[in-house]
């Protein structure tokens, strides 16, 4: 049964948020039950992370798409299912932009800019967590299915845990990859103190899998996915079960 806080009022514009980022996101919860409703609506700080952006399109699906710009639409949707549901949220970057400094020049101090200043953006929200948003490329192979990594931190992996239980089960029910810390060399999910979980939502070098990433009904279920995770992490702890 749907448990709707006391106090709690819809207003017209949430509504409207809701109607342009699709009605059919709502049907998507209510019959996968993915939505859950807390007694409180003072959530931990979403702090989402498009990876990649501007001259680091990241890789390219089949068809010519960047990374980039799949990993931007996935987070804005889930942006704006935050905004409807009044959690509070921080996008790092809301269009397909590098965070460079002016000053860097080259291709290497682009890069080395522009993770330094999404670190110190996750550090100046106070308790946020961090969803990172990638995609997977493996060339030569048809590799399928999202797979989470986590920050070295014990609470990190628990989240990471959770969340990859619910991508199988609402995205791909055959998907048999697990959770991983998140290797040394990735810079930004080892220089933040905040828990933190790294998705790679699919393999744009499958096909099938890039023509469903492209697909903004399917982005819709990755970030619907992605914010009842992180709900019930925000809300009722790590302990919580999925069912």
């Amino acid at each position: 049964m749907v448990r709707v806080p006391a106090g709690w009022k819809i207003n017209l514009a949430a509504v409207c948020v809701l109607i342009v980022i699709g009605a059919g996101c709502w049907r998507y919860c209510e019959q996968s039950q993915l939505c859950v409703y807390p007694d409180s609506r003072q959530g931990t700080p979403l702090i989402l992370d498009a990876g990649h952006g501007g001259e680091d399109g990241g890789a390219v699906s089949v068809t010519g798409t960047k990374e980039s710009q799949l990993n931007l639409e996935i987070a804005l949707k889930a942006d704006q299912m935050c905004g409807f549901y009044g959690i509070p949220s921080h996008m790092l970057r809301d269009t397909d932009v590098s965070l460079k400094d002016p000053k860097a020049t080259t291709l290497s101090e682009m890069k080395r800019s522009d993770l330094k200043n999404r670190v110190k953006q996750i550090e100046q929200v106070p308790d946020g967590v961090l969803i990172s948003i990638h995609q997977n490329y493996y060339a030569g192979a048809n590799n399928q299915g999202a797979q989470v990594f986590f920050a070295p931190t014990l609470e990190s992996e628990r989240w990471a845990g959770q969340m990859q239980n619910l991508l199988k089960q609402n995205l791909n029910p055959e998907n048999r990859r697990e959770i991983k810390q998140i290797p040394k060399s990735i810079y930004l999910m080892n220089h933040i103190s905040c828990p933190a979980i790294l998705i790679e939502c699919g393999f744009l070098s499958s096909p099938e899998e890039a023509a469903k990433l492209e697909d903004e009904s399917y982005q819709r279920r990755i970030a619907a996915t992605m914010l009842s995770s992180y709900m019930t992490y925000s809300f009722y702890g790590t302990e919580v079960q999925n069912k």
